[in-house]
């Protein structure tokens, strides 16, 4: 429907990023949690909320936003809690200061910067992940 509800946010200001993160910590009620990790780029995924879909838009946009940082040679991470974050009253406010009006909603912060030298190891997958059908 080409309505493009999203719109992403990037952030490199280290007082801003401290912020957002602490407003993300408190949703978890943790005031001492590092949920940004200290990444040097935090990018926020908001999405009109008065457009179709703007959930899975935003959430397309994010998905989108990994596989470019993986292709591009950057770790990236995707943290929850943006909707609550944008909820607050210091979260409005941040929305205002960016030009966006209370129709947008938090979708996910994706933190961007370059991966440890020795990160873990992912997970194995789940058995029964890929459920095939074949036909006759």
């Amino acid at each position: 429907m080409g309505q493009q509800s999203a719109v992403m946010v990037a952030v490199q200001d280290n007082a801003l990023i401290a912020e957002l993160e602490k407003l993300n910590a408190a949703v978890i009620g943790d005031p001492n949690a590092r949920p940004f990790y200290g990444a040097p780029t935090v990018v926020n995924v908001l999405a009109d909320k008065t457009k179709c879909t703007p959930v899975e838009n935003g959430s397309l946009v994010i998905g989108n936003l990994l596989n470019a940082a993986h292709a591009a040679g950057l770790g990236s991470v995707y943290i929850y809690r943006a909707k609550e974050v944008f909820e607050s009253p210091e979260g409005k406010e941040l929305l205002k200061t960016w030009g966006l009006n209370d129709n947008y909603i938090g979708v996910g912060h994706v933190l961007l910067g370059y991966a440890a030298d020795n990160p873990p190891n992912a997970a194995p997958r789940k058995e029964g992940y890929i459920i095939k059908i074949k036909g006759n």
